[in-house]
């Protein structure tokens, strides 16, 4: 059912794909499952920009192609705002790393689900993390990264937060396209997610056991 999304979205055929979105949608698809055909879209739309058959411009409107589709999304899956003020979480891509689909799916569903969220964007240093997290006090921290020059720059940001005294005040969950349990403990970092659904997971178990 979602096969033509994905095709639409990897093509960059913008109208194709909001139109089949929004015939899914009308057709009760459930939205979660469309989010995930987005997400495998963009996660082909990644491999392709690494491999150098596509670039920036291609990310650009696969980006603005997934925001379109979540505007029709979010009213669907949003939590009663009761819960809103649950936690807060800083998110980022790190230094070397440009890429920001999987993070923006990830702040979709948090914000969706009532958390505050602060995105500081691509390419941040670790002195950059640190200062966020000093002025937003989030209690969660995600880092996301696509290229394996990443994990390095994932170290080096856990390893700046703890030499700010920061380290024991938040939980750091990392995520990216090629990042495993292995990663995660090369990093430092408490948690990996292999997809936004676990970057959401994560962030309620952590936040909500507190």
């Amino acid at each position: 059912m979602t096969e033509s999304l994905i095709h639409a979205m990897v093509e960059m055929q913008e109208a194709e794909a909001l139109q089949k979105a929004k015939q899914l949608l009308d057709e009760g698809t459930d939205p979660m499952k469309i989010l995930d055909a987005c997400s495998t879209a963009m996660e082909t739309v990644g491999n392709r920009f690494e491999k150098g058959e596509y670039f920036l411009p291609h990310l650009m409107m696969a980006g603005e192609m997934l925001k379109q589709i979540s505007k029709m999304i979010k009213p669907l899956i949003q939590e009663d705002k009761t819960d809103t003020g649950r936690g807060k979480v800083l998110i980022g891509t790190v230094k070397g790393d440009i890429h920001d689909i999987g993070k923006n799916i990830v702040i979709f569903l948090l914000e969706a689900n009532g958390f505050e969220v602060r995105d500081i964007g691509i390419d941040q240093s670790p002195q950059k993390f640190v200062e966020a997290i000093r002025d937003f006090k989030p209690e969660v921290v995600g880092m996301s990264g696509l290229l394996t020059l990443a994990f390095e720059s994932m170290k080096e940001t856990v390893q700046a937060i703890e030499a700010a005294g920061l380290r024991e005040k938040i939980r750091i969950m990392i995520g990216g396209g090629q990042v495993t349990e292995q990663v995660k403990d090369y990093t430092g970092a408490d948690a990996y997610g292999p997809d936004a659904l676990a970057g959401l997971r994560l962030t309620k178990q952590w936040i909500g056991g507190q």
